[in-house]
C-alpha cells in the first residue's frame, strides 16, 4: 500500500529564505490594505517568503514599494515591513 501526501508549498519552502520583520505589521489575505486582516506580526519575527507579487503601494519602515510578500496560504505582508536587504524582488513572483 502506498500513501500519497500532498504538500503544496513544500517545493516553495525548500527554495524560500526567512527575513526579519522591521516593525509591527498586519498580515493581510491579499496584496493590499483593503484585503482582510488575518493576523499581526511583531518586529523581529522571522518570516519565510514563498513568493512575491505586485499590489498596493505602501510606505513602511524600509521605504515605499508595491511589492507584497506571501508568507503563507492567503497571508501577505508589504515588503516595506520585511528586511530583505533589497528594494526589488528577492523571491519568485506569485
Amino acid at each position: 500500500m502506498s500513501e500519497n501526501v500532498i504538500a503544496p508549498e513544500s517545493a516553495e519552502a525548500a527554495a524560500a529564505k526567512s527575513y526579519p520583520i522591521a516593525a509591527d505589521v498586519n498580515v493581510r489575505s491579499g496584496p493590499g490594505t483593503s484585503y482582510a486582516k488575518v493576523g499581526r506580526l511583531s518586529a523581529g519575527t522571522r518570516v519565510t517568503l514563498y513568493c512575491q507579487r505586485p499590489g498596493e503601494k505602501v510606505t513602511g519602515p524600509t521605504g515605499t514599494s508595491s511589492i507584497w510578500d506571501r508568507i503563507g496560504s492567503g497571508r501577505y505582508v508589504s515588503d516595506t515591513y520585511v528586511r530583505t536587504g533589497s528594494d526589488g524582488y528577492v523571491a519568485t513572483r506569485c
